[in-house]
């Protein structure tokens, strides 16, 4: 069943999640492409002008969304895929700006990864189950601005305008659930 319209490009540094989605991809009837690297990807990009490609947004050597644009450059009909660890509304946003279809937080499975390789997203999608709440809304934010900044607290606390000891106290707390 394998053929050439179900080609399919991971782009994964997470060796063993990458292996193991390609695997169950496999069993699902892509032929699979894989790389490790922004250089890689881009290369196998080039080489294979997927129709299919699951990219990760933070790589050891860049960005993910580097192969996107060189994906949809080859293959404009291509459906791309964004996977991160690192899930807030500013790069998804990013992700779609440079042609990805779909944005799914890792570790996603292959149900989730088929679903959206395959689905047409043009009606909007049902509400979450458990949606996040504002706590943790805002921790996120902050925790996603504390990084930016390379987890200075001085300027973290200046760009989000909050007094640098409340910043302290809140980072020094855990998520809040849900």
């Amino acid at each position: 069943m394998n053929d050439k319209s179900k080609s399919l490009l991971i782009v994964d540094d997470d060796t063993v999640y990458r292996q193991r989605l390609a695997l169950a991809m496999e069993k699902r009837g892509f032929t699979v492409h894989q790389a490790e690297s922004v250089a890689d990807g881009i290369a196998v990009a080039k080489a294979e002008a997927p129709n299919y490609a699951v990219v990760d947004l933070r790589l050891n050597d860049g960005s993910g969304l580097d192969i996107v644009s060189e994906i949809r450059s080859v293959n404009p009909d291509c459906r791309v895929v964004m996977l991160t660890g690192y899930g807030n509304i500013a790069t998804a946003v990013a992700a779609i700006k440079h042609g990805a279809a779909d944005y799914l937080p890792k570790p996603a499975d292959a149900d989730q990864v088929e679903a959206a390789l395959l689905e047409d997203k043009t009606a909007l999608p049902p509400p979450p189950e458990q949606p996040m709440t504002a706590d943790r809304v805002r921790w996120e934010h902050i925790q996603r601005v504390f990084e930016q900044c390379d987890r200075n607290v001085s300027e973290t606390a200046r760009r989000l305008r909050m007094h640098r000891r409340t910043l302290q106290r809140i980072l020094a707390k855990y998520a809040p659930r849900g």
